[in-house]
C-alpha cells in the first residue's frame, strides 16, 4: 500500500514539473535532456516510467488537463438548474485569476491543440476528445433546457455549445497573463446579453 502511494506521489511530481516546462516551453522545444534535467532524473529512470516523451505528455495530460477540465468545465453541469446560469457561472468561475489557475491563462488545452496540429495526429486528436467531452455535456444541458423551457425551441443546440467552446478558448488567450478584468467583463455581459437571446423569456441572465 505504501509502495503504491509512493510511486502515485511520485508520478505527480513528476507530471507536475513536466506540464510546467511544456507549458512554458512547447513540446517540440523541450528535448528529453531537458526534462531529465527538470525532473533530476536519469535517462533509465525515466524510461522506468515512461515509453517515450510522448507517452510522458499524454500522461500529464491524464493527470493535470482532464481533472482541470472536467472540474472546471464538465462537473458543473450535472444540474437541474437553469441550464444558462449554469453556464454562465461555469464560465466566470474559469476565467477567475487565482494562484492554482494561474498555469492555465492562455489556456493550455488551447496552446497544447495548436502545436499538435499536423504535427502529431494522435497527440491532436488524443486533445481534441477532452474538448469533445465538454462539448457532448454542453449539448446535452442545453437539450434539457429546451424540454424545461428554459430554452426556446427554436435553438440549435450545437450550434450554441460550438460558439461557447470557441468563445472560450478565445478569452483564454486573450487573458493570457491572467490580469485583465476589463476584459473579463466585457466578455461576460455580451455572454449574458447572447444567452438571454436563447430564451423567450425576458432578461433572465
Amino acid at each position: 500500500m505504501k509502495t503504491t502511494l509512493k510511486k502515485r506521489e511520485t508520478m505527480h511530481l513528476l507530471c507536475a514539473k513536466g506540464l510546467e516546462l511544456f507549458h512554458n516551453n512547447g513540446f517540440y522545444n523541450t528535448s528529453l535532456d531537458d526534462i531529465l534535467k527538470e525532473l533530476s532524473l536519469s535517462k533509465g529512470a525515466f524510461y522506468h516510467h515512461f515509453k517515450s516523451k510522448e507517452d510522458f505528455f499524454v500522461n500529464i495530460i491524464q493527470n493535470f488537463v482532464v481533472q482541470k477540465v472536467y472540474a472546471l468545465l464538465v462537473e458543473p453541469l450535472s444540474t437541474q438548474e437553469n441550464p444558462l446560469h449554469v453556464i454562465v457561472d461555469s464560465l466566470e468561475n474559469a476565467l477567475e485569476p487565482s494562484k492554482s489557475n494561474e498555469m492555465a491563462y492562455g489556456f493550455m488545452l488551447n496552446d497544447f491543440l495548436t502545436e499538435f496540429n499536423k504535427r502529431n495526429t494522435e497527440i491532436h486528436r488524443y486533445l481534441k476528445d477532452i474538448l469533445n467531452v465538454w462539448e457532448v455535456n454542453l449539448i446535452s444541458l442545453l437539450k434539457k433546457g429546451k424540454v424545461d423551457g428554459y430554452i426556446a425551441r427554436h435553438v440549435n443546440c450545437e450550434g450554441v455549445a460550438t460558439f461557447i467552446i470557441a468563445s472560450y478558448l478565445g478569452m483564454r488567450s486573450l487573458m493570457m497573463d491572467g490580469t485583465d478584468a476589463q476584459l473579463k467583463y466585457q466578455y461576460m455581459q455580451q455572454l449574458k446579453q447572447y444567452f438571454n437571446m436563447l430564451t423567450e423569456r425576458e432578461s433572465v441572465i
